[in-house]
């Protein structure tokens, strides 16, 4: 096993790389204790049964770069493989400013290819590679030097059974024509904004039942000094306050220090210092919001009439749907969006793109009364009215 720890074994590794077709990419890091996740090794493994190594950016330190990486990220002729990529690309995303171009995601292409909701990748190690995984490693703490042999296979595994998983997936999706699919799904993922989450908009994934705009301006204003104080200061966000205590906070409306005190939810680290200063200004700033800056609660779901009948018509045609293409019924529509569907609205993501192919065009006919349904055995059939 080969640990690279200098910025010019990188640079040879991702020259190699380049003449190949794709090269297999994973990350280990550690996320409990900050706001950012810390990069703790990365693998990578050269098809067929080319080099695979480990790059050690904890034990290169100031010798080692990751540029000639990002560098091999730009280069197009190169497919970037990885599973489950998401965590991967908001690493290399805020500590590069780079997206792998191209970008294959042997989790979403399965999906597409019918193994599945957000299969595993020991099922695919499994089914594919005919292999198995050893997950006596799986619970490391991959800061911790040095790393022992067995977490080091481990580790490799993560892309050696990826160069067998990525060649079948691939070839099923030429065969199949789906590759655009693929692609659709994929470009959510090297989309910035789905990693970055502006201050200003945080209160937006706090769940609250109450709807008063002055509520919700406080909540706002938390909201906000919550998740500026965890980028700056790289902590979970969750270590500055959690989301109980912030809708306490928004109900009680502490004024001072001492009412700050009197709050149940709140750390005990949060009642004092800049912390405690943050939410008495964010409290009072939610306050004094005027009517007309006071943020709305979404509630363009609330007057949606749902047709039942045509609800429960539109999940027996996703099931066939789902039947005959093989593909996982929630991947392609939620009971949301049929529910949307049987209310009149027309702008859902279970209407566009290879979903529409797949199932929305149908369940745009089968509104407008245009086919029927009906069972063959044990098969649910689509007819034309």
């Amino acid at each position: 096993m080969r640990t690279i720890t200098t910025t010019e074994e990188l640079a040879a590794f991702c020259e190699a790389a380049r003449s190949g077709a794709y090269v297999t990419i994973d990350t280990e890091f550690l996320r409990e204790r900050t706001y950012y996740s810390k990069l703790c090794l990365v693998q990578m493994a050269l098809p067929d049964d080319g080099d695979a190594v480990l790059v050690d950016p904890i034990v290169g330190g100031d010798k080692l770069s990751m540029e000639p990486l990002y560098a091999l990220f730009r280069d197009t002729s190169v497919v970037k493989v990885f599973h489950a990529a998401r965590q991967d690309l908001e690493i290399f995303f805020h500590e590069g400013g780079v997206f792998p171009q191209p970008l294959f995601d042997t989790q979403v292409a399965a999906m597409v290819c019918g193994f599945g909701e957000q299969v595993g990748y020991e099922t695919l190690v499994r089914k594919i590679a005919r292999a198995s995984v050893d997950k006596t490693s799986r619970f490391t703490d991959w800061s911790r030097r040095p790393l022992s042999e067995a977490q080091q296979a481990y580790a490799l595994a993560d892309v050696t059974h990826l160069r067998v998983i990525y060649e079948h997936l691939a070839l099923d999706l030429e065969r199949s024509g789906r590759k655009h699919w693929l692609e659709e799904e994929l470009s959510v993922l090297t989309e910035p904004g789905t990693y970055v989450i502006e201050p200003r908009e945080a209160w937006r994934r706090v769940k609250t039942r109450t709807h008063s705009g002055r509520f919700l301006a406080i909540v706002r204003e938390l909201a906000e000094f919550r998740e500026t104080y965890a980028q700056s200061h790289n902590i979970p966000r969750n270590r500055v306050f959690k989301d109980d205590a912030l809708l306490e906070l928004a109900s009680t409306k502490p004024r001072t220090p001492s009412d700050l005190s009197k709050s149940r939810m709140l750390l005990r680290d949060a009642r004092k210092g800049a912390i405690a200063e943050g939410i008495l200004a964010a409290i009072a700033a939610g306050i004094d919001t005027p009517p007309e800056d006071q943020p709305e609660a979404d509630n363009r779901r609330n007057g949606l009439q749902v047709n039942p009948a045509l609800a429960d018509l539109l999940r027996v045609l996703l099931k066939a749907k789902s039947e005959e293409s093989g593909v996982a019924q929630k991947l392609i529509a939620t009971s949301s969006d049929l529910d949307d569907i049987a209310a009149g609205q027309r702008d859902g993501a279970a209407l566009k793109g290879w979903r529409r192919e797949v199932f929305g065009a149908d369940a745009l006919r089968l509104c407008a009364g245009e086919i029927a349904l009906a069972a063959r055995g044990a098969a649910v059939v689509v007819l034309d009215v």
